[in-house]
C-alpha cells in the first residue's frame, strides 16, 4: 500500500468494492486532465439524456394511453392474431408502435454504449492554446477479482492529422491507496501526468 499522506479532503474508496476504488480514481483522472486545460466535452452524453428521456415518455404514453388496452397477455396476442378482421386492431397497432419505439432507442442507447463510450470516462475537446484539432477519450478498465488499474489515452479523432499514438498505463491499485483506502493523490497524479506527457510527446526526460 501506498505511504500516507493524503489530506482531510483526500478521496476514499471501499478497498473491498473494486467499483467503489475505478470510480474514485476515475473521478481524480477527470478532474486532473480537466485541470490541464481539456474542457470536457458532453456532446454524447447530452445525447444519452435525450434518447433516455424519449425513452421514459415513450413508456409513461405507453403505461397511461388513454384507449382501452387488452388487460391480458391471451387477449392481446388474439387481437394480433386477428389484426386484419377485428376492430381492435387499431389499438393494437398503436400499442405495438409505442413498443417498437421504444425497443428501437433502447437498442440505439445500448449501441452508443457499445462503439463510442465502451470503457470512456471522459471526452475532451482540445485545449483552447493548442494547435490540435482533435481532443482526447480516456479510459480505465479494474476488472473483477484484479488490482491492476488500466489507464488509457486516445485522440478523440483517430484520422485527425494531429491524432497522436494512443497510450497506456497499467498498475497496481495499491500503489496509490493507503491501508484505509485513502487515495494518495499527489502519487496517483504523477503517473497520470506522465501518461498525458507521453500521449503528447513531451516527457521530459530525466
Amino acid at each position: 500500500m501506498a505511504s500516507s499522506g493524503a489530506s482531510k479532503n483526500s478521496r476514499k474508496a471501499n478497498l473491498l468494492d473494486p467499483h467503489s476504488i475505478k470510480h474514485t480514481l476515475d473521478e481524480s483522472v477527470t478532474e486532473l486532465v480537466k485541470s490541464k486545460g481539456y474542457p470536457e466535452d458532453v456532446r454524447l452524453s447530452n445525447l444519452r439524456l435525450i434518447i433516455g428521456a424519449v425513452i421514459i415518455g415513450i413508456a409513461l404514453l405507453a403505461q397511461f394511453y388513454n384507449k382501452k388496452f387488452p388487460e391480458n397477455r391471451n387477449f392481446l396476442i388474439g387481437c394480433i392474431i386477428s389484426y386484419p378482421f377485428s376492430l381492435s386492431g387499431k389499438i393494437v397497432a398503436d400499442v405495438l408502435l409505442f413498443y417498437i419505439t421504444y425497443v428501437a432507442f433502447n437498442l440505439l442507447l445500448h449501441f452508443i454504449s457499445y462503439t463510442k463510450e465502451k470503457n470512456a470516462i471522459l471526452f475532451t475537446y482540445p485545449p483552447a492554446d493548442s494547435f490540435s484539432s482533435t481532443g482526447l477519450i480516456v479510459s480505465s478498465k479494474l476488472p473483477r477479482f484484479e488490482d491492476m488499474y488500466t489507464l488509457t489515452i486516445a485522440s478523440a479523432d483517430p484520422k485527425s492529422i494531429s491524432a497522436n499514438k494512443t497510450v497506456h498505463l497499467t498498475k497496481s491499485v495499491t500503489k496509490w491507496f493507503t491501508k484505509d483506502g485513502e487515495l494518495v493523490e499527489g502519487l496517483f497524479w504523477k503517473d497520470v501526468e506522465r501518461l498525458i506527457d507521453d500521449y503528447n510527446n513531451d516527457r521530459k526526460s530525466k
